[in-house]
């Protein structure tokens, strides 16, 4: 009887380890060095969690969209979605 259950690969597995370490290592950073909300290429004030959030947000419609519209590698639209989360992070 298959009750649905997800199937946990290793990829499946690394992709929500590293969402997790990313998210305590987002919250030693806070509690270490409280952010300070400011301004940067986005069109409104953001924190570092703010930041994280719409990047993971971005990654998420840019695999969607790569797997959506073409039939390349996900590779690719990881490597793009990895240089989206370091421009947001940085200069969001």
């Amino acid at each position: 009887m298959d009750i649905g259950w997800m199937a946990w690969t290793p990829v499946t597995a690394g992709f929500f380890t590293f969402i997790v370490l990313m998210l305590i290592g987002m919250t030693v950073w806070q509690i270490v060095s409280p952010s300070i909300a400011r301004r940067g290429f986005l069109p409104l004030v953001t924190t570092r969690g703010d930041r994280l959030f719409i990047s993971l947000l971005g990654s998420a419609f840019i695999h969607l969209a790569w797997l959506g519209l073409t039939d390349l590698a996900v590779w690719i639209a990881t490597m793009i979605s990895v240089c989206f989360l370091v421009t947001v992070m940085r200069w969001g």
